[in-house]
């Protein structure tokens, strides 16, 4: 057993424990592929009935990809690692959203960028009242990916371009609501119904088990941010949001200005382009793209100096503000990759 992740069979479920809770059970290399291997190995084997991914410790499912290494070899100017990290990352969130066995899991606290890629592809997806849910990306200079773009596409209204561009955390009803999750279960409750399932296997306990979903708070948000965030580019939702000026866009506004100008362009065109294919493959292909280039054409080692290594907050992202972003440099980060387009 890795002691970063414990993979088994128990009973009739293959079980994938994220097992390093000091540092918010943050992905790393090792630990995607042996995610990989073990579905690869559960997909035709009849004694797995369905996969439960679960994690230790209170406070996160998975603060996201750990990218301590990414950041070192990046900054060195080997932008190799980081790519093949990515590449490799989302076969494997490819391979949960196509799984053709039940896959629940089970995201207590938080739950950000390669937690959800790992998580919210899932069948069956179980929050509780201390899940705290997000795609933060543009705030560290890249967009949001793992397949996050499908899920925004997806998500009802514009509530997609909201999520992207802001960060903003989703409790469990928000959750529910904006379709990152499906059940509500109170955490106590949780290793019960991970027994009933791997005794029998049996994915219909999960309904059986849930309980109301609570109020979502974007639920009653939803006109205005659908008015606010329907512009075809980001210049055109900061506009709206100047113009509208109450308490709410002034809000908006002061945390879009802290994230990276061309993260915050390229997320809601991508948004905009997955939404009518309704592709994961598409999303994926798209997000890769602008990850590719990120490290050395956008703001990723920028934004991750100023947020995880010097912590001082104050990043100084290539384009001085929202205004500046051409949609030619734009077009650059998203333009097709040719020989090195993601290959599934």
């Amino acid at each position: 057993m890795s002691s970063d992740i414990h993979i088994r069979k128990t009973g009739r479920a293959g079980r994938i424990t994220l097992t390093r809770p000091e540092p918010l059970n943050a992905l790393t290399y090792d630990m995607c592929l042996k995610i990989e291997a073990a579905l690869d190995s559960w997909v035709d084997d009849d004694d797995v009935a369905l996969v439960i991914i679960d994690a230790q410790g209170a406070k996160a499912f998975c603060a996201g990809g750990d990218i301590a290494e990414m950041y070192r070899t990046a900054s060195a100017g080997d932008f190799d690692y980081g790519r093949k990290f990515w590449a490799d990352e989302y076969r494997i969130n490819a391979k949960i959203f196509n799984f053709p066995k039940p896959y629940v899991a089970f995201m207590q606290g938080f739950n950000m960028g390669g937690g959800v890629g790992v998580s919210c592809h899932g069948s069956h997806r179980v929050v509780c009242a201390s899940s705290k849910i997000s795609m933060p990306e543009c705030g560290i200079g890249l967009v949001p990916d793992v397949g996050g773009s499908l899920l925004l596409a997806r998500a009802p209204g514009r509530l997609g371009e909201y999520l992207a561009t802001t960060g903003t955390r989703m409790g469990p009803g928000d959750a529910i609501y904006a379709e990152f999750a499906d059940y509500y279960l109170p955490e106590d409750q949780w290793p019960g119904l991970i027994a009933t399932l791997e005794n029998t296997g049996d994915y219909r306990a999960i309904d059986a088990a849930a309980q109301p979903v609570p109020d979502s708070p974007l639920k009653a948000l939803q006109p205005e941010i659908d008015t606010l965030f329907s512009g075809e580019t980001i210049g055109d939702i900061v506009r709206s949001l100047i113009h509208q000026a109450d308490d709410f866009s002034m809000r908006t506004l002061k945390t879009l200005h802290r994230q990276s100008p061309l993260s915050l362009a390229c997320a809601v065109e991508l948004i905009h382009r997955v939404r009518g294919p309704d592709s994961i493959q598409t999303a994926l292909e798209l997000e890769y793209r602008f990850t590719y280039r990120s490290a050395e054409h956008a703001d990723f080692i920028e934004g991750i100096r100023a947020a995880i290594v010097d912590r001082d907050n104050a990043p100084n992202w290539l384009h001085p503000n929202i205004e500046a972003v051409s949609s030619s440099a734009m077009s650059a980060m998203l333009m097709p990759l040719g020989q090195y387009c993601l290959k599934m």
